[in-house]
């Protein structure tokens, strides 16, 4: 009996066996089945029993001349798991259907390189699809990403008791109704203080009143002597500054916020920061995606968009967003802050520009390492840096809701992250093709005139070799052309690889020859990159 890891070698195994037969460890052997089949010794060979042994017989004499049959042999049901294993069958019967499918389509448009037209018409008309769904509004029932799911099982609102009393006489006047009459049931006040809180069951309007009871219930219209009416306009001017973005909207600022609220309930943070805290912490958690507009710093900084250049590169949006803020908080009739004096609101200022400003997945990992470094010995004291921890958390807090809440969020993300890749794609993919097909046409017009002149020039001539020059100056303009296109391809996108994956098989093609050297340097690129 061998026994033996995972790890081992084909080598070790096979000298274990000669160890148990008592065979030299350098003999060649072959490893049979009962049946007679051959086993192949590696670390994945099926196990067996006593009752079903493997059998040892060593390849000595008349037996090395059958030694290419049992490699063929042992290659043959290598070739047979690995097909198994990996379903090789299935991968070639689909790829050779795809490239079926790619030959036939080439040679109905002509035997044409790619269709440049048409992709440019395809990403024309993405476009316009996705910039239809993003200019359209999210709360429309027939165009919402996510459809919608039933109302909570509790009632949402609840009317005052004179209210009640009045719609009792008959003598109510409908006239007077007006929507301060009604107030949020005390079933949605103990879920708004849940991270399991539904937010997509909830309307525009509906979140707006949500907000507005937060501030009221953690006392901070009260404390800092805030006028109602003037939160409801801020609050109605924050929502009309948010775009509808998939994912970056007011949706989205009223799931950070509600989060924040619910952790500041359930970690009973009143009892261990200041009122000041508790306000900075609140209104940056409403402010701190103000204007998004669906394209994140990354795209900012490459595209040199007016945002990067006019924060110099650094956090544009969140820098953005605090801007987009205090301009709303300068308007007189939105100053929540107004009854304020000016050190209070320049501390306040300062703390929700910090909070926002954390914000930025850039700073994600030096925020964290921070963080660990003073958890074993942590302190309240030090409640800025808890604070732009708690907002990252808040921030990223779908993926710990309950998964029908936290999965839409995950279509919303992914929507507006490919729409940012659209303008890219006509830039560094449709026209690099768009230039290399032109290329292409003028060099196989070259080409062809130069071909009639040499028919003509062979039939007035009853000798003669045929006329070189054409030929070779085709072959070195086009490998020049496509090498610097390469070369290219390498600094952008992989699916141009693919376009010149199909321009590259038909080398048969007019001007298409001098391409051949090329086609393993692009399948190399294609598969050393297609992680």
């Amino acid at each position: 009996q061998v026994v033996f890891s995972r790890f081992c070698s084909p080598c070790d195994i096979k000298e274990l066996f000669c160890t148990a037969t008592g065979l030299s460890r350098n003999t060649s052997i072959s490893l049979l089945d009962s049946t007679g089949a051959m086993v192949s010794i590696d670390p994945t060979m099926p196990n067996n029993s006593e009752r079903l042994p493997y059998k040892v017989v060593p390849v000595i004499g008349g037996q090395l001349a059958d030694k290419e049959e049992l490699f063929q042999n042992v290659l043959t049901q290598v070739a047979e798991q690995f097909s198994r294993a990996f379903k090789i069958n299935e991968l070639k019967t689909e790829v050779t259907n795809r490239l079926a499918m790619l030959e036939k389509r080439v040679e109905l448009e002509g035997m044409k390189v790619v269709e440049i037209e048409k992709c440019r018409s395809d990403i024309k008309k993405l476009r316009e699809e996705m910039a239809s769904r993003n200019n359209s509004s999210f709360m429309e029932d027939n165009k919402k990403l996510t459809p919608r799911r039933d109302v909570p099982s509790y009632p949402k609102y609840m009317l005052s008791p004179q209210t009640i009393d009045a719609l009792r006489k008959p003598a109510f006047d409908v006239w007077l109704w007006e929507s301060n009459e009604y107030h949020l049931s005390q079933e949605t006040v103990e879920a708004l203080k849940q991270p399991f809180f539904d937010v997509w069951q909830w309307e525009a309007n509906e979140m707006l009143s949500c907000l507005e009871h937060m501030y009221h219930d953690l006392g901070l219209v009260k404390d800092f002597n805030m006028n109602p009416i003037t939160l409801k306009r801020w609050l109605l001017c924050i929502h009309d500054n948010y775009r509808n973005n998939p994912f970056h909207n007011f949706r989205h600022c009223f799931c950070v916020t509600q989060m924040m609220y619910s952790m500041i309930y359930l970690c009973s943070l009143q009892e261990k920061f200041t009122q000041v805290d508790i306000l900075i912490l609140m209104t940056a958690a409403v402010c701190h995606d103000l204007d998004h507009p669906g394209y994140n710093n990354t795209y900012q900084i490459n595209a040199r968009t007016e945002l990067a250049v006019r924060y110099n590169d650094i956090s544009p949006l969140e820098n953005h967003h605090c801007a987009v803020a205090f301009q709303i908080f300068s308007q007189p009739d939105c100053n929540i802050f107004g009854n304020m004096d000016p050190e209070a609101f320049k501390q306040i200022r300062q703390g929700t520009i910090t909070l926002i400003l954390a914000t930025d997945m850039a700073r994600h990992g030096e925020i964290l390492e921070s963080f660990k470094q003073k958890v074993d010995n942590f302190d309240y004291a030090n409640e800025e840096h808890l604070k732009m921890v708690l907002i990252k958390c808040c921030d990223i807090s779908n993926e710990v809701r309950p998964m029908e809440v936290a999965e839409p969020w995950v279509d919303c993300l992914l929507e507006e992250y490919f729409m940012q890749l659209f303008p890219q794609i006509e830039e560094v993919m449709v026209q690099p093709l768009r230039e290399s097909r032109d290329r292409y046409e003028e060099l196989k017009q070259i080409d062809d005139a130069m071909n009639e002149v040499q028919k003509k020039k062979r039939g007035n001539s009853s000798g003669g070799g045929q006329p070189r020059g054409t030929s070779e100056r085709l072959t070195s303009e086009s490998k020049a052309f496509f090498r610097e296109l390469l070369n290219h391809v390498q600094l952008s996108y992989e699916p141009l690889v693919l376009f010149l994956l199909g321009f590259v098989k038909y080398k048969d093609h007019t001007g298409c020859k001098a391409l051949h050297p090329f086609y393993s340097k692009i399948k190399f690129y294609f598969k050393k990159n297609r992680g």
